[in-house]
């Protein structure tokens, strides 16, 4: 039996197939350490920041890790929403 892509339960997930690490440094250029420790206040993000000692803190801390991947997916959204606009109209029809 063949699982529909539809069906399984990760198929909308956007974190989904993401390391932690990718999270981090997505936020960490995004924001720069600075404003990622005012957006989250977490000493690793605050004092001497690096993507190792983040790691290391956010893989035993459940709640800091939560807030972290909510941020990336409000990244996410801030980023979709600040594209240019698209548009699916059809083709206009050619003139006889």
């Amino acid at each position: 039996m063949v699982a529909d892509i539809n069906t399984t339960p990760q198929a909308g997930n956007p974190l989904h197939g993401l390391t932690l690490e990718a999270i981090v440094t997505a936020l960490a250029e995004h924001y720069g350490w600075e404003e990622l420790g005012q957006r989250i206040p977490i000493r690793c993000f605050t004092s001497e920041p690096s993507v190792a000692s983040s790691l290391k803190f956010l893989r035993k801390t459940p709640w800091a890790r939560d807030k972290v991947e909510g941020l990336y997916l409000f990244m996410l959204r801030e980023l979709k929403r600040s594209g240019p606009t698209v548009h699916n109209f059809p083709p206009p029809s050619p003139k006889r």
